[in-house]
This record gives C-alpha cells, structure tokens and sequence, in this order.
C-alpha cells in the first residue's frame, strides 16, 4: 500500500494527511484506548500532549546548560520535586533519560567503572581486568541482560538469582552466589533488584539485599520502572521499603503519570561516579559557565537531548500530585476488583500477589472440554480469542513453567465498565 518510492516533488499536505489516516492510523495499535490491559500502560494526557509540541516547535537542544538554560534548570527542579514526592532521601540527584533500558545501562557502566577505579573506561576491559559479575533474579527484565552485553562485562557472568513463591529475588541465595565468585576469582560489581517485575510485578526484598551490597561494596540498582510511581501514594509506599538504600533507580513518568513517551527518571547517590564514567568535554563544548552549572550531557550516553522535563513539568502543574495519586488508586482498586472477581470464578485462578495493577490469572475449568488437557493452550486460545474481538488487547507470560494471562490496568481513560467489559468477553470467550 506503501510506495517504494518517495515523491520527486513535493505533495499537498491533503493528500499526506489522507494517507495517515487511511494507510497508518488503522495499522496503529493504540496504546491509549480504554481497553488497552497488554504490556504495561504507555500513558499521555492533553497537558504532556501540549509540552510536546512546544518542545518540537522550539527544537531545542539540551545536552547542555548554555544550550537551553531553562531546560537544563527545569529538569533540575522538577525531577527534585518528583523525589520528594517519592520520599527519597536529599542525597538523591535525578537526570531524565529516554528509557529504562537506557537507565539500566548507565547504572551498570557507572557501576563497572566504580568496580575497577575508573579503569575499564580508561583501558577496556583486558585480560589483566578484573571479571566483574552481576546479578538479578530471574524474573529481571531483559533489558538488564542487555545492559551487561553492552557494558562489556558479558553474559557468561551475568548471575541469574532464583526466586521465592511470589517470584522474588532470595537474598540468600544472592548473597551465596556472591560468595562463591569471590571465592573463584571474581570481582562482583552490581546488583539489579526490582519492584514490579514486568511478567507479575514481585518486589525483589530490598533492605536484605541493600545490606548485602553494602557488606560485599556492590552497586545497587533499583529497576522501579513501571510500579515506581505508585510510590507517589503514601498507603503503597511501604511496598518500597528499602529503596533509598539504592545507589540508583529508575522509574518512568511515561507510564503511569501522564507524561507521553519518553520520559524516565533516573535517581542516583553518587553523581561524580557517573560523571567520571560518562564526562567528556572536546574544547567546542566547554563554555565559560561550566564550573557553575549542570551539563546534563555528561549524566549519560547521549550527547544530543530533548526538552523532555517540560512534559513533566506540565503534567505535575496541571494535575497535582494528589491528581495523580487518585488516578494511581483508582487503578489499583479497580485491579484489585478484578481479582475479586477472579478468585471467585471456579473456572479461573489468580497466579500471583495484586500489589499494583497487574493481575495474573489463567483460565483452569475444573471440566476441561472434550480433548484439551493442555492448560496452556487452553489459555493461548482464550488469548486468541479475546484479543480477536478488538475491543480489548491483553498478553500472556510465563511464570513457574506456566502460561499465564496478564490484564494490567492503567490508561488514563479506563474506567470500571471497561474493566467490567474485559472481565465479560474473558468470560465468553472462555466458554
């Protein structure tokens, strides 16, 4: 439907616009639709929308303080109030990178680079290196097996850690694996921990294993990338307990605080760690105000950055953290509701803890039809089924060896009928 081509001369923008609707907008998933319960929310709002445009119709470019000096001191600010909100200690400094993966990234850079006195970055990592190891559990997203690809410090010392019956890291078994490296010749260097696993949202227990980071001097990430807002809300902050002994985090505003991709906070203790992993200043970049100010284009990978703390700004402004923290309730409420209503379905079953908005479930009919004994294709059918429908967009996973259903609520649109609604054609489509 596309040309292979692009046209010699310019086209009326009608005709532009014609395609898009016709070629592009029904060809979308949209992220943004009540009924959207896959993956995690991908949030935006009128106010994030609006500082989005503006942010392109400026076309700043902020890697650095004398490049946008609003943008530099914003982002400064705002993310400032963000930790308050969170209840994070002062010592916390926050710059907003594009993505969690990207976040995860820097940790680990910053944490190799602490691990070997600044040396891996200085002389790459040779034989004479030390082999650094990371570790985090099994239900860890992937993006911190990408991390230790790209950092250099390779997956045959990435340590995944076993998990408890509620799929979270087991400190014990952490601090046994750490034990054994040193005592074959390794140097441990990071530890990922999690709060809100992506397949069901498990908290990794962190006051143990911040204290077994700061008895064996590792670094510890928090990856709070999804549940990290819900910190926002003071009856859901003990589900954090211990994150403040982190040495850095991330959680993203673009998913469950209005503010439209991309926009993630990274929070971290030791900003002269990540400036002497990352500073680089060719002499066309220094300026006469660089002893006195941020050049957020040291506080990560990329050289060239959006005016993302605008969208932020606006959306904290216009909402209120109270605004937002009723919509984080609500949404976690109406998750709740639906379990509920799961755990007394006897067709149904919940497969793990409703702490934020994700509920895990699967379809498990105490009589099966005639020749399905397979519950996981009993599952990957309904899945088929439901999503065909087009009103609702759920996925699946696996935990424990088991094909799971995951409906996570979280659109700024959605509300109980349409929780309702979901339940309904999971019913139907079920029998």
């Amino acid at each position: 439907m596309l040309p292979t081509a692009p046209p010699e001369e310019g086209e009326p923008f009608d005709a532009i616009w014609q395609d898009f609707q016709q070629l592009i907008l029904p060809g979308m998933t949209h992220w943004n639709h009540p009924g959207w319960f896959a993956y995690f929310p991908g949030n935006n709002s009128p106010a994030s929308v609006l500082a989005e445009m503006l942010t392109a119709t400026m076309g700043a470019q902020c890697m650095s303080w004398a490049t946008s000096p609003a943008a530099t001191e914003l982002e400064q600010v705002t993310l400032d109030w963000l930790r308050r909100c969170l209840g994070l200690p002062p010592e916390f400094v926050g710059v907003i990178q594009d993505t969690a993966s990207t976040a995860t990234l820097v940790a680990l850079l910053s944490a190799r680079e602490r691990a070997t006195n600044y040396q891996a970055g200085l002389r790459g990592l040779t034989a004479e290196s030390p082999t650094l190891t990371v570790y985090a559990s099994t239900e860890a997203h992937s993006s911190v097996e990408k991390a230790v690809k790209l950092s250099g410090i390779g997956l045959e010392q990435f340590r995944r850690i076993p998990v408890d019956t509620e799929y979270a890291m087991r400190p014990e078994l952490l601090e046994q694996a750490i034990r054994k490296d040193r005592e074959s010749g390794y140097q441990p260097a990071c530890v990922v921990a999690t709060v809100g696993t992506t397949s069901s949202t498990a908290i990794d227990p962190l006051p143990a294993i911040a204290e077994i980071c700061r008895t064996n001097s590792l670094w510890l990430h928090v990856d709070a990338a999804y549940a990290g807002p819900a910190a926002l809300v003071p009856e859901l902050r003990p589900l954090f307990a211990g994150i403040e002994q982190a040495d850095s985090l991330v959680l993203n505003p673009h998913k469950w605080m209005l503010v439209n991709f991309d926009c993630s906070a990274y929070f971290l203790r030791d900003r002269e760690a990540l400036l002497r992993t990352f500073q680089v200043t060719p002499e066309y970049l220094r300026t006469s105000q660089d002893a006195e100010v941020v050049n957020f284009r040291d506080w990560g990978i990329q050289l060239g950055r959006r005016f993302r703390a605008l969208k932020l700004w606006f959306v904290m402004r216009s909402y209120g953290i109270n605004g937002l923290r009723e919509l984080i309730r609500k949404h976690v409420d109406l998750a709740r509701e639906l379990a509920g209503w799961i755990e007394t379905s006897p067709d149904f079953e919940l497969m793990a803890p409703v702490r934020f908005g994700l509920v895990c479930f699967r379809y498990r009919p105490p009589h099966p039809p005639a020749g399905t004994n397979d519950t996981d294709d009993l599952n990957r059918r309904l899945l088929a089924r439901v999503n065909a429908t087009r009103r609702v967009y759920l996925t699946h996973t696996m935990l424990n060896g088991r094909y799971v259903l995951r409906m996570v609520v979280g659109q700024r649109l959605t509300e109980r009928h349409h929780v309702e609604e979901a339940w309904r054609l999971i019913v139907e489509s079920a029998g």
